[in-house]
């Protein structure tokens, strides 16, 4: 069976592998999803991420963070959905709890931050709100 929305499969595998408390959790590859983790690891919500050649399918190994005790990440959504697309210009993009999160953006200049994308000056799909 095909997977019909793939990052926020990956999303949810972050989400459930914080509630349990693991050191890391293991996604399928793909470009966007590697895109994302790179976001995410500049902007400090993981610890990194590595390839993981132990299976037949590329995989990614995400290595969670937490902070005394608490995971890095308290709240991840998802925004733009396959059956509900959102797009935002520059001049609207969201922000997250008065800039204390981000929200993540796939722009015709690769995958930013918010912050990011209004420094190129550039917006597009908005991909999932981080906090």
């Amino acid at each position: 069976m095909t997977m019909t929305d793939p990052l926020g499969d990956m999303l949810t595998r972050i989400k459930n592998g914080q509630a349990a408390r693991k050191d890391s959790v293991v996604t399928p590859a793909s470009k966007l999803r590697i895109s994302v983790l790179e976001v995410l690891q500049r902007e400090g919500y993981i610890r990194g991420w590595s390839n993981d050649t132990g299976e037949r399918h590329p995989s990614v190994r995400i290595e969670l963070k937490y902070f005394e005790g608490q995971p890095a990440i308290r709240e991840l959504r998802r925004v733009s959905k396959p059956g509900r697309r959102v797009y935002s210009g520059v001049a609207t993009l969201p922000r997250v709890r008065n800039g204390l999160g981000i929200t993540i953006v796939s722009t015709p200049k690769g995958v930013l931050s918010d912050a990011e994308a209004r420094a190129q000056n550039v917006g597009g799909e908005v991909l999932c709100q981080v906090f």
